[in-house]
């Protein structure tokens, strides 16, 4: 993998909770929050020069979440995407490897597949009754992505962190 396993074990402990956070409040409130968008983007910030291998290589990661935002917005604006995927996409961005791309690609498309099915599931079966205030439940077309995306974030990393071991 192209993310080293020493960055990706530093992000982890940080980016995880993030990452759950924005897969359950996607489900109970069909929002994925600034703060969780901002606090992302803090830590790959705070945390990126001191753990990825120069400083260039940390401004290109950056470059990625200016580059993501402008195609969020875009997309956005043309109803293909929520605001606050589009943001938290951006905010994913710069932990991504480039050459890793490819992975987090097919990863986000396994994710989504499961996420889909699952919910889609358990909304039309007695688990249900386990959070009925979940405003997901009652979207009817639309999907909480941030379901598919927060996981698959954390597995990007949690592959990465396993791949020096």
């Amino acid at each position: 993998m192209a993310l080293s396993s020493f960055a990706a074990l530093w992000f982890l402990p940080f980016v995880l909770p993030l990452c759950l956070y924005v897969a359950w409040t996607d489900l109970a409130r069909m929002k994925i929050t600034n703060k969780a968008v901002l606090v992302l983007t803090g830590v790959f910030v705070v945390m990126g020069p001191f753990l990825l291998a120069d400083m260039q290589l940390y401004l290109w990661q950056l470059a990625q979440l200016a580059i993501m935002l402008v195609l969020g917005i875009v997309l956005n604006a043309g109803g293909a995407m929520g605001a606050g995927d589009a943001k938290f996409i951006a905010a994913s961005a710069p932990y991504v490897a480039l050459g890793d791309l490819r992975l987090v690609l097919a990863l986000f498309a396994a994710m989504l597949l499961a996420a889909w099915c699952t919910h889609r599931l358990a909304r039309a079966t007695p688990l249900r009754r386990l959070a009925p205030h979940w405003e997901s439940w009652e979207t009817g077309k639309r999907f909480p992505m941030g379901l598919a995306l927060g996981p698959t974030l954390a597995l990007y990393l949690i592959l990465a962190a396993l791949n020096g071991a």
